[in-house]
């Protein structure tokens, strides 16, 4: 399973990709977008996603991975759970959380 710490490293190492505070959470962007957010307090990321791209992940497990309960949510932006979420599943859900926001340039 993740943590706060493997997020934090595993985000700032795509290309370009930088820290900076959003509020009480704490972002990663790339070209001044956000593409990634996390909570560190609770162990929760969000991350930016396609309609298309969240429904596959949150089919994956609905108590790990589920959109914002909001007009956000319905945007692609979803939360991941860092402490019951697998490495790998991570990195996946990060990389294609990166791309979405790479691609729009």
């Amino acid at each position: 399973m993740a943590d706060s710490n493997y997020f934090r490293q595993l985000a700032l190492s795509f290309p370009g990709a930088t820290e900076s505070p959003h509020f009480e959470k704490t972002s990663f962007r790339v070209n001044k977008k956000i593409f990634a957010t996390l909570s560190e307090g609770i162990g929760v990321a969000c991350l930016k996603l396609s309609p298309i791209d969240q429904s596959v992940f949150c089919a994956y497990d609905k108590a790990v991975i589920y959109p914002v309960p909001n007009k956000w949510g319905q945007q692609g932006w979803t939360f991941v759970v860092l402490s019951k979420v697998k490495k790998g599943m991570l990195k996946d859900i990060l990389t294609t959380s990166y791309h979405e926001v790479v691609k729009k340039k």
